[in-house]
């Protein structure tokens, strides 16, 4: 009611204006805040895992666990189910504030290179809510997108409640972004002279000088910067600033994952970036068929020739297969290509070798056919294969014969201790760590008897029995039906740099118990994988 006696909505409606106490607004009215009992952004149609996916485990252990957990994984596939698993739409447990539950599982998504997937599981949670760790994750979400200005919403409590020096350059930031250029240059002066004149403070104030009418240039020089952070990378991508490859060689290839989605980065240039995001489980096969594409039309059209966008539109072409299986092999076979590029070009092409027709006279890329469907988890169109590779018996054949094994729904292909025992002794590799994957795969999928595994396990000495601390809690977790925390644990016993560092025992237990909570496609993808990266 206003002075004279009328409503708000009556002067409203007569065009009269109404003053606001700027004092009592709010942002959200109240009750209307987004509870933080239950967070994630999955829906069923999108592989929720459903709110009961942790059961009744404490939250104080599930965050040591995923604090545990050492990111990227070696396994592309698991990657990809731990990444559904932490962005489910989950009770949050008990032990545990809802805003650390989220601010944890976004980290460990950062830390598997998955940018995107972090911010949208962060701004799930209303900023008047955030706990000192939600707010450091939150930071670390828009620096990992590239994207400062998603600092914004939290930047004034965040200073509030933070001494962290980024927090007063975040406000000059914001200041500028909003376009108030006096106060954002009198901030970015303060906070420069308060904790730095170095590369973070310059790279702040580039990010100002992009605002209205600050009058700032910033020449950025990288010679005495001897590592690059998160600060570093994201600042620098927001505002086109090239980093150095002395600082980008070495670096995580969580950093290359987050740099494929870098907007002001020329498409070229995050090439091998798409190529690590994929491998890491991050980019799609879709998606990194796309980025090629995208390449493709930045490069002039007298420099494609061989480049690796008109291999791979050869290799979908509707020509003549073997030209196409051509182009495939010259994809695959590069000898510049580190081993994430390498099982990146098996994952472009996967959708290319799906669309051939089974076919023997391909013998000798047989092995490299059925991986690329594999790695795009395209099981079914690698199942018709079985009948062309069923009855060779040399490296290749035994290579897609040991990839449908494992990988298939069902038994479309027939299993026996001799058949392994060939693979083992013509593709099995130098510490033969190949074919003990393929019986654990096998063994974790109950694809073999009871018998056979014991003395399968006796033979190639893999300690399929042996319990410790790992084994027991996986087990609890399959008794209790804990997909989500099934999913942690796979994650933390593939822990890893490259397959190398997963022991048989390891990926057989990891097999079985996905097989065992319903997760049986990812338990074959993971099988498929190793024998692919081993």
């Amino acid at each position: 009611m206003l002075a004279d006696g009328t409503s708000q909505d009556d002067a409203l409606a007569e065009g009269v204006e109404v003053p606001v106490d700027l004092t009592t607004m709010q942002d959200l009215p109240a009750g209307r805040h987004r509870s933080t009992a239950q967070v994630g952004i999955l829906g069923g149609s999108d592989g929720d895992f459903g709110p009961h996916a942790f059961g009744n485990q404490n939250g104080k252990y599930l965050s040591f666990l995923m604090r545990k957990t050492p990111a990227p994984i070696a396994s592309r596939w698991a990657s990809i189910l731990l990444r559904r698993a932490l962005l489910s739409k989950v009770d949050t447990p008990r032990g545990v504030r809802g805003a650390d539950w989220v601010a944890e599982r976004a980290w460990l998504l950062l830390r598997m290179g998955e940018a995107d997937s972090a911010r949208m599981l962060v701004q799930s949670v209303d900023v008047d809510q955030y706990t000192p760790k939600m707010f450091q994750v939150a930071m670390q979400a828009s620096l990992a997108n590239a994207d400062p200005a998603g600092m914004c919403a939290m930047v004034e409590p965040g200073s509030a409640k933070s001494r962290e020096p980024a927090w007063p350059f975040a406000l000059a930031i914001c200041s500028a972004l909003s376009g108030e250029s006096a106060e954002a240059s009198a901030q970015i002066d303060v906070a420069k002279a308060r904790f730095s004149t170095g590369i973070d403070g310059l790279l702040a104030e580039k990010v100002v000088g992009a605002g209205i009418n600050t009058r700032r240039a910033v020449v950025i020089q990288w010679d005495d910067v001897p590592v690059l952070t998160a600060w570093r990378f994201g600042l620098a991508n927001a505002t086109a600033v090239d980093i150095p490859d002395r600082l980008l060689s070495g670096t995580s290839p969580r950093l290359n994952a987050w740099r494929a989605r870098a907007p002001l980065v020329a498409v070229e240039k995050r090439m091998h970036d798409a190529d690590i995001a994929a491998a890491l489980g991050v980019f799609s096969s879709s998606a990194l068929v796309d980025f090629y594409g995208q390449v493709a039309d930045v490069t002039d059209a007298s420099a494609i020739s061989g480049t690796p966008q008109d291999l791979l539109r050869k290799a979908y072409d509707e020509g003549d297969p073997t030209e196409r299986v051509d182009a495939m092999r010259a994809l695959w076979s590069e000898q510049s290509l580190e081993p994430l590029d390498r099982y990146a070009r098996l994952i472009v092409t996967a959708r290319a070798a799906a669309r051939l027709e089974p076919d023997s006279s391909f013998s000798g890329d047989l092995g490299s056919l059925i991986a690329s469907m594999m790695s795009a988890g395209l099981d079914v169109q690698a199942s018709k294969w079985a009948g062309t590779v069923a009855s060779l018996n040399n490296a290749d054949g035994l290579t897609a014969w040991g990839l449908l094994a494992v990988g298939t729904p069902g038994r479309s292909i027939e299993v026996s201790i001799s058949r392994i025992e060939d693979f083992q002794s013509k593709v099995g590799g130098d510490t033969g760590l190949r074919g003990k994957f393929l019986f654990s795969g096998l063994a974790g999928l109950g694809r073999l008897r009871s018998a056979e595994v014991s003395d399968m396990a006796r033979s190639l000495e893999i300690p399929i029995a042996q319990e410790n601390a790992w084994t027991r809690a996986l087990a609890r977790a399959v008794t209790a039906r804990e997909p989500g925390t099934v999913a942690i644990l796979c994650a933390l016993g593939l822990s890893g740099s490259d397959w190398s560092s997963v022991s048989p025992a390891r990926l057989y237990h990891v097999v079985s118990a996905l097989n065992a909570v319903g997760l049986a496609p990812e338990a074959r993808m993971i099988a498929a994988e190793a024998l692919t990266r081993s």
